[in-house]
């Protein structure tokens, strides 16, 4: 991947932390998701922002040979956890950040960077569940995601007809994605589905 394909062309503004407050732009309020993630001597600092009713990631990397500035987002919804890995063994870590969706569906989505062979941070895309998919069968929201090894895991409760919001009783989907580069940067691509039934 080169550097020309990095994030080091996206919008970027700096920031200044002022008594816990984070003032970024226009942008100035308590982080309401604020972690750190190291690994392999890279760091990730990973800021949720809201402001009038929307909210911003704002990713803050270190250790990156060529291009540290911070990247931020707007994001539809609340951040509910990140990871960092190194699910292609390359010892260039990840940062993989889950976000849930407002409403009953608690639609997850993910926003994740590669550290690029530790120059700079690239895009990791996610494809979106093709609704006509055997994989989306079944698929009302409720999403959670975790690394697992090599692996990143997502998995989601699977809908019968007739089945109400709050009782699923199709089990549990469970698709596995694995890291390969992609021509503009990195990609999860599916390599395995399972559905466990329900106990």
């Amino acid at each position: 991947m080169s550097k020309e394909r990095s994030v080091k062309n996206r919008w970027m503004i700096p920031a200044i932390l002022i008594g816990g407050l984070i003032t970024t732009g226009a942008w100035a309020e308590s982080a309401l998701f604020d972690k750190t993630f190291k690994k392999d001597g890279i760091t990730y600092h990973v800021i949720e922002l809201s402001k009038g009713g929307s909210k911003m990631l704002r990713i803050e990397p270190q250790g990156l040979q060529e291009v540290n500035e911070p990247v931020e987002q707007k994001i539809d919804g609340t951040v509910t956890g990140a990871e960092v890995a190194d699910l292609n063994g390359d010892k260039a870590p990840e940062i993989y950040i889950y976000v849930t969706s407002p409403g009953s569906g608690s639609y997850g989505s993910l926003v994740a960077y590669s550290s690029n062979h530790n120059l700079s941070m690239t895009e990791i895309y996610l494809p979106p569940l093709d609704p006509k998919s055997k994989e989306a069968r079944g698929y009302m929201g409720h999403d959670r995601f975790k690394v697992q090894g090599h692996t990143l895991v997502r998995s989601f409760p699977v809908y019968k007809e007739g089945d109400p919001n709050c009782c699923p009783t199709g089990g549990e989907r469970r698709l596995y994605y694995k890291l390969i580069p992609g021509e503009a940067g990195w990609i999860l691509q599916l390599s395995k589905t399972e559905t466990v039934a329900k106990k």
